[in-house]
Formats: structure tokens, C-alpha cells, sequence
């Protein structure tokens, strides 16, 4: 070794670098380990799960970056080892907190977006690619001491990296080609850094919660402004899937998942139940879920982009993706099981879903839009006065253009079977307005009508939408079934509901209960009460997976509502 001081650490980890200032750390070290009077073998800079190794021999100039990279330190000065991470080495890779991951893939796609190198809804696409590739190579099959292919290797150019990574990700497009279609469109030294900020990562390993959570966090910063119709806000997601209480009996649908939200958390209540009847790491338990995420959980989203972020986000959380799929829910129901015989009618037991609000199906750009009841009936007029249309005569000429989310209520009923439930987020309008007192007709005719929990106007504006929303909860009415003025509602205003229309968080801390390094707390909105664990990291309280408290809130209102129906206000 050359020196008395073979190598230098400089270690940035408390600091969340850009990649320009970790670049700059590169320097700084590799200018110290090449000056004269400290002349170090080996320079490393670590910053979080980012980290760089180079080789400061005089075996490469003093201005290569590239292929002086080694895949870490070497053990007692002697040479460096090809592979740093092997499957159950002393260096295996680990499962990471909801924090560090959340900074991992927040140091990734500012890789890819660069301030503008990439558009970030493009960025964020191929974030997926190369997070899919490295859940792949973590599930591949390999013996222990064999090393995993999603790292750099000692001495190798980002060009022959690149050709790796790119590799694997052809090879498993084309086991799973629901999931991309595309190629990898990121140059070499771009995937290099990607790989750096991973590859010390399990993903496969890390808590399904802080999974979920991190790439919810991240994805709630993503989608916004375009890209705000695709999300639906966590608060009102877990709200809605508490109230309708999903079962592993269950047979749920969104046929407007966008980010998949609605999926993961009735995913969730499942694991839940499976943590009910058996132990925690039992097949029976594992079974119990991944059942139902594989075969009884399903999703449509119309915009390509967005369907592949869906797919990795349930692939994140253990899968169900083959039963997501890019398509058009408002197209015929034949048309749709023909191309995936899950998407049946009268098949589901439960919808969820945050239609899209607002704009219009019409006539002439979408054939299909004469089929619909709710294009065929007027929508000022009394039901009573409908008995020709109901006989099957055309009396009502037939509407031109129709609101997307009045046509999602009529396929969400085609969707249902008899007996079916629903939890819908629709805009007031059709709740209010005396111009769709036949859609409100239509409606009471076909589903009975069991709750309706008002949002603030600011529910969504986070997200770039201003409309004044409920929260709808309905079963479609079995053949024959008479519809009684006796039923009784359910109705609540919700005010705060967790957030407000920045986005930022509203739930008041209403307990709080510390025991040495663990601390409870109990948060409350109107929705409900939730309870946050966190446990002590120096001088930090760090945040751990939290759940809703059943009990609290609206949501206690409404299971005593349901013990005793009765006329309800909240």
C-alpha cells in the first residue's frame, strides 16, 4: 500500500445530498486521497444508502470516475472483492425504515428529473422500470454466497453496468409483459446512480407497511396539478375502505384505481383479518392475503402511465398486479371480459373508487355512450313520469354528452352482484342539484342508499381540484326488491379530515404516552382516530406503521348506525 494512511472515509450520512453535492463530496475525498501528503488506495463517501468506493491507485488518472469504482472497501488491504452484496453474506442487503426509503427513492427520481432533464411524470416511469427490475433480482433464485446482479461490480464502466441492468429488465418483460412494454430509455451513467442509491437495499424484506407508506409519501408529492385526478388522498382511502369493512370473502374492484390506492388498503384490511385467525409467519396467514391479493382483488385505469405505477405499487406490497389493467371501465363490459374474463358483470362484492369528475363521454367520440340508461332518460323530470322509457320505449331523446362520473355510477351497478356494496367519492352536484333529479332517481331505483359523509371543499385541492365532494356508500338492490321510503340514511359533515387544503396534516394529538424509547400517540379528525407509534432514533421520535382506531370518529356513528337504522345526522 502506498502511504500510511491507505484509504479515506468521508461520510455524509446524516445529510440529504442532491446528487450535485454528493458529486462534490466525490471530489473533495478523491482530491484528499490523491494528495501527496495523505496519498490514499481507496477513498469511499457515504451518504445514506448511497455510497461510492474509488480507486485512487495510480493504475487510472487522476481524473476517472468511471472505471476506478470498486464495489467496496477490501477486507484487511488486500484487493478488492468483485461483488460487495451476497445473498447471506455478512453484507446482505438489508430492510430499511419508512424514512430511509422514502430518501432513496426521493434521491432516485431527482436523478432521473434532474431538474428537468426528464419530465417528472416520465421520471417517475422510469423509477418503476429499475425499482421492478430490483424486486426481480431480489426474488431471483440463487444460493447463498451468490452474488445479486442489481449492484455495480468492482471496476466496471457504466457502460457494461448498464447492459447488465438493461438485461435483466428484457428478461423479466418479457416473464411479466403486463407489468412494461417499454424499454429502459436512461442513459448508462444515470442507471448507475440509480443502482447506487438501491442497491444496499431489500426491498423484498422491508416491512409491507413501510413500503406502502414510502411509496405513498413519495406518490402524494408526485401527484399533483396533471396528475392530481389519479391520487385520492390516504385520510379519505382508509376512511371509506373502514367503513365498507373488505373481507378476504371479498371480490373488490376500482375501475379507477389510478395509484392504487383503494387496492392497497382493502389489501390491508385483509392482513389484518389474516392476523386475526392465524400466527403472524404462518403459511396459513401468508395464504390468507396473498389469496386474495392474487385472485379477489382488482383494478382498471384508463391512462397507461398511471396503470404501471398501480401495478408497481402492488407488486411493492407482495403483488395482485396481473389483475390491474390499462382500459377504459366506461367501454362495453363484453369487450372487457373477452380481454380479461375476471372483469365480469354482476361479478363484484364490493367497489371502491374516486371517479374521474367532470368531463364529458360524447356520443361521437365514444360509440358506446347510447347503451347507458343514464344517456337515455331525462334528468329533470320525476321517475313517475318515466313509465314509457321503462317499458322499453324510446320516449327520451338520447343524450349527446354525459359526465363521466354519472356514467361510473351506472357501471359501477352493472359491476356489482346482487347484493353488492359501494363506497364512491361523488361531486355534490349529483347529490344536489335539481338538474340530475332523474340521475338521483336512477340511483335510489337501482341501490339503496345506506350513507353519505360531506367532505370540506378543500378535500381535494391539494391535489388541484376544487370540488365540493361526499363520500357515497351504497348496495345494489337484489331483482325484484321493493324500494321502501322507510330506509333510513346515514349522513355526516366531516370538517376536518386529516389534512387541509395544502396538504397539510390536520389531526390533533389528543394523547400521549411514552415508555423509555417507545411513544404512543392518539391523533384524531372527524373521520376517525388514529393511533401513531414511534420509537426513538438519538434524539428523534421516528414514526412507525400506525392504524385507525375502528371505534372513533364517524366511523363509530356509523357502526351503531348500523346496529339500529334509524334516520341518522352527524
Amino acid at each position: 500500500m502506498s502511504g500510511s494512511v491507505p484509504m479515506e472515509l468521508l461520510n455524509v450520512s446524516g445529510m440529504v445530498l442532491q446528487m450535485p453535492e454528493f458529486n462534490q463530496a466525490v471530489e473533495q475525498a478523491y482530491g484528499n486521497g490523491t494528495w501527496a501528503k495523505f496519498r490514499a488506495d481507496y477513498v469511499m463517501v457515504v451518504a445514506g444508502s448511497t455510497r461510492r468506493v474509488l480507486d485512487c491507485t495510480d493504475q487510472y488518472g487522476a481524473l476517472e470516475r468511471d472505471k476506478n469504482i470498486v464495489a467496496d472497501l477490501p477486507i484487511k488491504y488486500g484487493k478488492p472483492e468483485e461483488y460487495k452484496f451476497r445473498k447471506g453474506s455478512r453484507l446482505d442487503i438489508q430492510a430499511v425504515s419508512k424514512e430511509a426509503l422514502i430518501l432513496a427513492i426521493r434521491k432516485c427520481h431527482q436523478t432521473l428529473w434532474g431538474g428537468g432533464r426528464l419530465s417528472p411524470p416520465t421520471a417517475f416511469g422510469e423509477l418503476c422500470k429499475l425499482i421492478f427490475v430490483k424486486i426481480s433480482d431480489e426474488q431471483a433464485a440463487r444460493k447463498k454466497g451468490e452474488p445479486y446482479e442489481f449492484q455495480i461490480k468492482t471496476h466496471e464502466e457504466s457502460r457494461r453496468l448498464a447492459e447488465r441492468i438493461r438485461s435483466l429488465y428484457d428478461r423479466q418483460k418479457e416473464k411479466d409483459p403486463d407489468v412494461f412494454t417499454e424499454n429502459i430509455k436512461v442513459d448508462d451513467s444515470i442507471i448507475r446512480t440509480i443502482v447506487s442509491h438501491l442497491e444496499s437495499i431489500n426491498l423484498n424484506k422491508t416491512d409491507l407497511d413501510t413500503k406502502g407508506l414510502a411509496f405513498e409519501q413519495f406518490m402524494d408529492g408526485f401527484f399533483k396539478g396533471d396528475f392530481g385526478q389519479y391520487f385520492t388522498p390516504r385520510e379519505i382511502i382508509e376512511f371509506a375502505v373502514a367503513m365498507m369493512e373488505p373481507t378476504h370473502e371479498d371480490i373488490v374492484l376500482d375501475p379507477a384505481c389510478g395509484s392504487g390506492g383503494f387496492l392497497l388498503y382493502a389489501l390491508d384490511a385483509v392482513r389484518r383479518e389474516a392476523s386475526e385467525y392465524h400466527d403472524f409467519d404462518s403459511k396459513e396467514h401468508f395464504n390468507h392475503w396473498h389469496d386474495f391479493a392474487e385472485k379477489r382483488l382488482f383494478g382498471i385505469e384508463i391512462n397507461e402511465e398511471i396503470t404501471r405505477v398501480a401495478k408497481m405499487n402492488m407488486i411493492l406490497h407482495d403483488d395482485g398486479h396481473t389483475n390491474v389493467i390499462g382500459w377504459d371501465a366506461l367501454e362495453p363490459i363484453e369487450k372487457l371480459t373477452a380481454h380479461h374474463k375476471g372483469f365480469a358483470e354482476n361479478r363484484f362484492t364490493l367497489v371502491l373508487t374516486n371517479p374521474p369528475f367532470g368531463a364529458m363521454v360524447k356520443q361521437d367520440e365514444k360509440p358506446y355512450l347510447s347503451s347507458y340508461d343514464l344517456a337515455n332518460i331525462s334528468y329533470t323530470v320525476k321517475k313517475s313520469t318515466q313509465s314509457d322509457f321503462k317499458a322499453g320505449k324510446k320516449a327520451i331523446k338520447a343524450k349527446t354528452s354525459v359526465k363521466t362520473e354519472i356514467l361510473f355510477c351506472e357501471r359501477v351497478h352493472r359491476f356489482l352482484k346482487s347484493g353488492g356494496r359501494a363506497a364512491i367519492v361523488l361531486p355534490d352536484g349529483i347529490l344536489t342539484n335539481s338538474s340530475l333529479q332523474g340521475v338521483r332517481d336512477w340511483l335510489l331505483d337501482n341501490f339503496q342508499l345506506l350513507a353519505v359523509v360531506s367532505l370540506p371543499q378543500t378535500a381535494f385541492s391539494h391535489f388541484g381540484a376544487g370540488v365540493k365532494a361526499s363520500l357515497v356508500f351504497l348496495r345494489k338492490r337484489k331483482a325484484n326488491e321493493q324500494v321502501s321510503d322507510e330506509e333510513a340514511i346515514f349522513m355526516a359533515v366531516a370538517e376536518n379530515i386529516g389534512y387541509d387544503a395544502t396538504g397539510r396534516k390536520t389531526m390533533k394529538v389528543v394523547e400521549t404516552q411514552i415508555e423509555g424509547d417507545q411513544k404512543t400517540e392518539i391523533q384524531r379528525c372527524d373521520l376517525f382516530d388514529r393511533r401513531v407509534l414511534y420509537h426513538r432514533e438519538g434524539e428523534d421520535w421516528v414514526s412507525e406503521p400506525d392504524a385507525v382506531i375502528p371505534d372513533s370518529g364517524i366511523l363509530a356513528q356509523y357502526r351503531k348506525f348500523k346496529q339500529n337504522p334509524q334516520p341518522f345526522f352527524v
